[in-house]
């Protein structure tokens, strides 16, 4: 199974209210193990960056003037999320944008329904709890340090860490697999065999004596008498 854990990075909150996206980071997985291959993409907003935006991206105007514009990207993103499911926390936020650029260049738009949010899984998993991006690090571990700034390529990749602790560790079904054993059977057709040297006996001759005497005063209706 393919997926790919997917961050953006936003001018702001509301593509109808102009906010554009300006960076796609992405990860691939497959059979939920990661396998080197990322997209990564810096985008010309075509709008000046909100003040505050510069601390949280580490983005400005001058950076992103000269890069590509969404129109130019948006075959190249496509192409390698292709048909897989989108990992993504908060998954309704970078999908409402994703969506929004596509239809501005006249491209189909991603169903909502191959986008799988870590977050509702966090909150489900533990209520009550913080169920931020940092927050799910502390919980398992996973370091974040270098994540002093957002960056949509850093997070996915982090993101991918917490995915897999959330569904329960790298191998997620491996309670559920058919493992094969060291003598090639499926484990869940295996039974046990009788011993090749049986054990010797733990009776000492006077108990053996004492259990058979027992026995004979029972009559001949007991059950070790019939079943030997």
């Amino acid at each position: 199974m393919r997926e790919i854990v997917l961050d953006t990075e936003t001018t702001g909150f509301e593509p109808a209210e102009g906010d554009r996206i300006v960076e796609i980071g992405a990860v691939e997985l497959l059979n939920h193990m990661p396998t080197g291959r990322t997209y990564h993409q810096y985008i010309n907003p075509e709008r000046s960056m909100p003040q505050g935006a510069f601390e949280v991206h580490g983005l400005g105007d001058e950076f992103l003037r000269d890069k590509p514009v969404f129109a130019a990207i948006a075959q190249d993103f496509v192409d390698f999320i292709g048909d897989a499911r989108l990992v993504i926390h908060n998954a309704a936020f970078d999908m409402k944008f994703l969506n929004a650029e596509l239809s501005w260049v006249k491209m189909p738009k991603i169903p909502m329904d191959r986008a799988l949010d870590t977050l509702a899984i966090a909150r489900k998993r533990f209520p009550g709890s913080p169920a931020s991006l940092d927050a799910l690090c502390r919980r398992f571990g996973i370091d974040n340090s270098s994540r002093t700034l957002h960056g949509a390529l850093l997070d996915s990749e982090i993101l991918a860490e917490v995915y897999l602790e959330l569904i329960g560790g790298r191998q997620p079904d491996f309670a559920l697999n058919v493992t094969q054993g060291r003598s090639g059977e499926a484990e869940a057709d295996w039974r046990p065999r009788p011993r090749p040297v049986p054990l010797p006996a733990r009776l000492t001759e006077e108990e053996a004596a004492a259990h058979a005497e027992f026995i004979g005063k029972l009559g001949d209706d007991a059950l070790w008498k019939r079943f030997g």
